[in-house]
């Protein structure tokens, strides 16, 4: 005997109030940084560098410090200062992403979550080596953009589309008070 399903109770493979189809971004960005970075190591020498196109590179490269390579040379502890801080970086954007209000646009939780599947996928890095792979270098002439990777692009188009969230946020609120005043 066949049963009919109600149209309103259809499963629908994405719906963006759910947090957990948010976690699998985070999952989605974690396994492209690790799977990356796994092919680089297995395939080039630290300090080896592969022409891909012009202005772009591959270069192996491993970071014990922050971004731009803050604190490299800091002596060891930096090592699980960053994974705490990742890993509690995390835990605040897991918790944000629960309580996350049913209206809630895409955008926000869209950030929230690349920027925690690439804090992450540099705390793994950072468990494992004591150190982040590196292997994007980007340049222009004799000048070269500090080596990043998968993990850290996830980080900075979240930090992006937070910010633009933040605007959009703002011009709505603002556009509303105007109307609100007529």
């Amino acid at each position: 005997m066949k049963t009919r399903m109600n149209p309103g109770s259809r499963l629908r493979l994405w719906d963006p109030h759910r947090p957990v189809n948010w976690l699998i971004v985070a999952v989605l960005v974690i396994i492209a940084d690790q799977v990356t970075k796994t092919l680089i190591v297995r395939s080039m020498e630290l300090f080896q560098t592969i022409p891909i196109v012009p202005y772009l590179n591959l270069k192996l490269l491993h970071n014990t410090g922050a971004a731009f390579s803050l604190l490299s040379d800091a002596g060891g502890w930096q090592r699980w200062f960053f994974v705490l801080l990742g890993t509690g970086v995390s835990v605040f954007i897991l918790a944000w992403l629960r309580k996350m209000p049913a209206g809630q646009g895409a955008l926000l939780p869209l950030s929230l979550s690349l920027i925690l599947g690439g804090a992450l996928g540099n705390v793994i890095d950072r468990v494992i080596h004591g150190y982040v792979i590196d292997f994007i270098d980007v340049y222009y002439g004799v000048r070269h953009w500090p080596a990043f990777n998968v993990a850290d692009s996830a980080i900075t188009v979240g930090a992006v589309l937070f910010i633009l969230d933040s605007l959009l946020d703002s011009w709505r609120s603002a556009a509303g008070k105007r109307d609100d005043a007529k």
